[in-house]
């Protein structure tokens, strides 16, 4: 089952923790359908957390997070790596989940290698998209909650929240 708009226009916090065990379903270029199960996400939560790039408010980089939950925010760090985010909560709320690993692939650039995301699919519109959408998995798992990375810049507060979530695999 498809997720849909109710599901990405709730807070960072609770959409999060949730995708972890559902699925990205991506159809390439050459039509071939694969699923990705999602092991590893973290929140950013608007404009008061240091770490979210809404942290300096609304620029032409961030605007898609302002949109409503479901668009998908892609950005390049190091001049060579995608970030998947999808963005959460009503409009005008900047939220968004940074997916860090699918299946076996752990890290969030080498996992748009492998889904085949660049810059083009900023702004996409998840609930109703035919080439990138999540699916229920109706399995029962476990999470961890763990502090998110490389976010040194944002100070203690911010760095040590416990807002990055982990399939258990145990």
């Amino acid at each position: 089952m498809r997720l849909n708009k109710d599901f990405f226009e709730q807070d960072v916090l609770k959409v999060a923790p949730s995708l972890i065990g559902k699925f990205i379903v991506r159809k390439f270029a050459d039509n071939t359908v694969s699923k990705f199960l999602i092991t590893e996400t973290e929140a950013y939560r608007g404009e008061e957390d240091l770490a979210c790039h809404a942290s300096k408010g609304r620029t032409p980089r961030t605007e898609v997070m302002y949109n409503c939950g479901g668009s998908l925010y892609i950005y390049l760090i190091y001049g060579m790596y995608w970030m998947l985010n999808i963005v959460t909560e009503k409009e005008n709320i900047p939220q968004a989940v940074l997916i860090r690993g699918i299946d076996y692939v752990n890290g969030p650039g080498r996992l748009t290698k492998v889904l085949q995301i660049d810059k083009s699919f900023n702004n996409l519109y998840v609930p109703n998209s035919d080439i990138f959408w999540i699916e229920d998995n109706f399995s029962k798992i476990k999470i961890i909650k763990s502090t998110r990375i490389g976010i040194d810049y944002a100070g203690d507060y911010w760095k040590n929240k416990h807002w990055r979530f982990l399939l258990d695999k145990s």
